[in-house]
């Protein structure tokens, strides 16, 4: 049941972003992590309890640390109280603590929130180990791992399990997919501290040892810098001639899923670019040093300069924007939409045609603003292409596509369709993590390219320039031969 605990982080039971009776905007999420098995919210209005989700089970101990969160979403102004085992407790207007709430017999539960970043990355990578202590006395180890996040003041909260690999001292573990905020809060340089056990039946598991790292170590992929000693303390304390109890290695590192589709679609559609030099545009984001909220900054940072050499330049610009910037709602598609419509609106003589890539995880909070931005620019020589990222629902990207209904703004028709809709998840394995058919994304994307083109062209009465003459090279003579 653990397995699978991180894949459903971002799909938990969650309180409403908004509150139709009360009116209420949360002012933040707030993760809670609860040694219990069940949460209750009250609501504001009722005051009547009802269940909020629960933790996965673990057999055999009296000391459960779970895996499993709790998001919520936070109201500084109210009191929101919380229930476990008849036990109430509020979320008070502090975003880290950690509360020690006696039971009746039954121990001490102790909670721990935090304020969580709007960072919507995930990681996908794979660890081996090589070496591991032997703690079975009739076989090998049967070893797993444990990651902890750091919090802000020291301590340590349990954010992924790995499975069991039975009887091996050279475990190779299955790839998993974790959001960089349960891993470390979107703060890339925030310790990771991961502890390797043996597994044991009766739940008292062997400590085999552990080490640290960071998400931006190992955003580096495999590497030399990726492979750690595996260190027990105690054993060191006692043995002189002690050198590790074995090592993990980081076998893989996977892109998000941000990254991956803009790799993907963008090597797709770069060919078309003479240059393959790319303004590049974030959206949806607090700038340093003001904390400012943008909706059209450059990625690389150059407001004179925003262009990008080639995808792997946008890649470069993407990932380095991520460490400066925090991301922030709400999130606005028609600033960019305008920002291609103005390059676009002064060259209209049919010698440049602009496409506009934006990859979107499908929350929009503009509709209205980008559908007039969409009207107007349907006028223009743009297409815009829009790649849906995550599991959500697309239904706004949809309406934005405007193959079933032309899209339309206060009464006024678009004049065409210039809006292609991907969702790249189609494309993808189960496991998320490769791209099944480059062939058949690249079919889908640009499949309404060439016919939003010509429609242009056409309208405006533009024809094709002569083709060139063929090229003679000096010294030659070129014969023409008429049958």
């Amino acid at each position: 049941m653990e397995g699978d605990v991180i894949d459903k982080l971002e799909d938990m039971s969650s309180v409403y972003d908004f509150d139709p009776i009360t009116g209420n905007i949360p002012a933040t999420k707030v993760e809670i992590t609860v040694s219990l098995c069940v949460l209750y919210t009250q609501g504001v209005e009722t005051k009547q309890w009802r269940e909020f989700g629960r933790t996965e089970v673990i057999d055999n101990t009296l000391n459960p640390d779970f895996v499993r969160k709790y998001i919520l979403d936070y109201f500084f102004e109210e009191k929101q109280n919380l229930l476990n085992n008849q036990t109430c407790f509020p979320i008070i207007s502090v975003f880290l603590l950690n509360k020690r709430i006696p039971g009746k017999k039954c121990g001490i539960v102790i909670l721990s929130a935090e304020e969580l970043s709007n960072c919507r990355d995930s990681a996908t990578m794979q660890f081996c180990a090589n070496k591991l202590d032997k703690k079975d006395f009739f076989g090998k180890s049967d070893p797993f791992m444990v990651f902890y996040r750091s919090n802000e003041d020291g301590t340590f909260t349990i954010c992924h399990k790995t499975e069991v690999v039975k009887n091996t001292l050279n475990p190779v573990w299955q790839p998993f997919t974790i959001p960089v905020r349960a891993l470390c809060n979107g703060d890339y340089d925030r310790t990771i501290k991961v502890e390797v056990y043996d597994w044991d039946r009766d739940g008292s598991h062997d400590f085999i040892g552990d080490f640290t790292t960071s998400y931006r170590e190992l955003a580096r992929g495999q590497s030399q810098f990726n492979v750690y000693e595996v260190m027990n303390t105690k054993k060191k304390m006692k043995k002189k001639k002690y050198v590790n109890s074995g090592t993990v290695t980081l076998l893989s590192f996977s892109l998000n899923a941000y990254a991956m589709a803009l790799k993907a679609v963008g090597e797709i559609i770069q060919d078309y670019d003479s240059d393959k030099m790319f303004p590049a545009l974030g959206f949806g984001a607090k700038l340093p040093p003001d904390g400012r909220v943008s909706h059209e900054f450059p990625l690389n940072g150059n407001i004179e300069n925003p262009y990008c050499n080639g995808i792997e330049g946008i890649l470069e610009a993407y990932h380095q924007s991520l460490k400066t910037v925090q991301l922030y709602g709400p999130t606005n598609f028609a600033p960019v939409v305008n920002h291609v419509a103005r390059y676009a609106a002064a060259v209209q003589d049919g010698s440049q045609y602009f496409v506009l890539l934006i990859i979107t995880d499908g929350v929009i909070s503009d509709m209205a603003q980008t559908k007039e931005a969409i009207v107007n620019g349907a006028k223009l020589p743009m297409s815009i292409i829009i790649v849906g990222v995550g599991q959500a629902e697309f239904d706004a990207m949809v309406e934005l596509d405007g193959d079933d209904i032309r899209i339309s703004s206060r009464g006024k028709l678009a004049e065409r369709d210039i809006v292609q809709f991907v969702p790249f998840r189609d494309y993808m394995d189960r496991t998320g993590n490769h791209v099944l058919s480059m062939a058949r994304l690249a079919k889908d994307v640009l499949a309404e390219i060439p016919d939003q083109f010509i429609s242009y062209m056409k309208s405006r009465g533009i024809k094709p320039n002569p083709a060139p003459p063929p090229y003679t090279p000096p010294g030659h003579t070129r014969h023409h031969t008429a049958i």
